[in-house]
C-alpha cells in the first residue's frame, strides 16, 4: 500500500527551459534506446520509476510489460506535464506523482523493480535518494540503473572545470558523481552485473549501466 505520510521538506524542482529542449537535443532513442530496453524487460509486480524526466521509458514499458503495476516519480512539473502527454501519447498506464526521490512516498518493502535512468546525477542528495530506494524495495527487489559518471583521467578534469557551468545549464546535473561507486558500496545491495557503455557524448561520459539486489538479510547501509 502506499505510504501515506508527510514528505520531508525538500527544495522545489524547476527547470522549464531543460524540460522545453531536452526531447530536441537529446536524441534519446538513438543513443539509449537499447538501454532503455535492458531497464523494462521482463518487469513483473510493482515497478518504480525514479525521476522519469519527459517519460523517455514509458515507450518501452508500453510495448513489452502489461500487468505490471507501474509507477513514476517526476519532481519537475514541466517535464511531469510532458511524461504524462507521453503517457497518454503510447499507451501506458502509470501512476505518476509530484516527488522526489530523497523523499519516496511509498512504504517500506512495497516495490519489486527500481528504475533509475540518467537521474543521480541530478537528484540534489543522492546518498539520501539511495536510501529511499533501499527502504522501499522488497528484499530479493531490483535496481537498475543507467547513468552517466565521473571519468578518469583528463577527461575527469575536464568534468571537474565545465561542471560549474553545466551544472547551470543543465539543470543540476552533475558531470563528477561516482554514482556506481555510491551503488556497489551501499550495504543494502549485491551487484548482479555492471557494464560500461558505449554510448554517450563527452562531458556526460561514461554512462554505466547494470543491476543491483536488495539483500535479503534486511541490511540498510
Amino acid at each position: 500500500m502506499l505510504d501515506s505520510s508527510p514528505q520531508r521538506e525538500l527544495g522545489g524542482v524547476d527547470h522549464p527551459f531543460v524540460a522545453a529542449v531536452y526531447d530536441t537535443v537529446v536524441p534519446d532513442r538513438l543513443l539509449f534506446g537499447t538501454h532503455r530496453e535492458y531497464l523494462t524487460a521482463d518487469l513483473s509486480g510493482r515497478v518504480l520509476d525514479v525521476g522519469a524526466g519527459t517519460g523517455a521509458n514509458f515507450p518501452y514499458v508500453a510495448d513489452g510489460s502489461d500487468g505490471i503495476d507501474y509507477r513514476a516519480i517526476e519532481p519537475d512539473p514541466h517535464m511531469r506535464r510532458q511524461a504524462d502527454e507521453k503517457a497518454r501519447e503510447v499507451g501506458c498506464e502509470v501512476s505518476l506523482r509530484d516527488a522526489q526521490a530523497e523523499s519516496l512516498p511509498y512504504a517500506d518493502d512495497s516495490v519489486d523493480v527500481v528504475i533509475s535512468s540518467l537521474v543521480f546525477c541530478t537528484i540534489a542528495d543522492p546518498d539520501r535518494a539511495l536510501e529511499e530506494v533501499a527502504r522501499v524495495l522488497k528484499p530479493g527487489g531490483e535496481l537498475r540503473f543507467l547513468e552517466h559518471v565521473r571519468a578518469d583521467g583528463w577527461r575527469a578534469t575536464g568534468q571537474e572545470l565545465l561542471n560549474p557551468l553545466w551544472s547551470r545549464a543543465a539543470g543540476g546535473c552533475q558531470l563528477t558523481r561516482d554514482t556506481v561507486e555510491r551503488f556497489v558500496c551501499h550495504d543494502a545491495f549485491a551487484v548482479e552485473e555492471i557494464e560500461r557503455t558505449a554510448v554517450g557524448i563527452f562531458p556526460a561520459t561514461p554512462i554505466v549501466r547494470g543491476r543491483l539486489r536488495r539483500r535479503r538479510d534486511g541490511s540498510r547501509g
